[in-house]
């Protein structure tokens, strides 16, 4: 799917919305009731995250390329709105039952830290 997008004065771009993602956001949408909010974030080389919360607080989260992509992907789901981490969005996130274990990678099952690598 592509999305043309126009900037006031400058010539329209157009946005290849990668149909996974979209296909991502409907399924986290349908399965976290029925609507979400999206907080776009660059996130340096790696792209720009689109971190969801759902109606039930759960989050979620897609990386794609740029922020015109971000906005076409979140234009393409019905249900999806765009805000900032604001007080009332914090306040009804509710990370998922291992939200932190997955987030801390191989860190979370060490029983021993490695020495700082800063030499410190």
């Amino acid at each position: 799917m592509s999305v043309d997008t126009h900037d006031s004065g400058a010539p329209a771009a157009t946005v290849t919305v990668p149909q996974r993602t979209v296909a991502a956001v409907q399924k986290f949408v349908a399965e976290h009731g029925g609507s979400a909010t999206a907080v776009i974030q660059p996130v340096g080389y790696a792209g720009v995250r689109i971190t969801l919360v759902g109606a039930d607080g759960i989050l979620g989260d897609q990386v794609v390329e740029d922020v015109a992509t971000a906005n076409a992907v979140v234009a393409a789901v019905a249900g999806v709105t765009v805000s900032e981490w604001e007080r009332e969005l914090v306040s009804v996130v509710t990370p998922r039952v291992g939200h932190w274990r997955k987030m801390a990678g191989w860190v979370a099952n060490q029983t021993r830290f490695p020495k700082a690598r800063n030499g410190l």
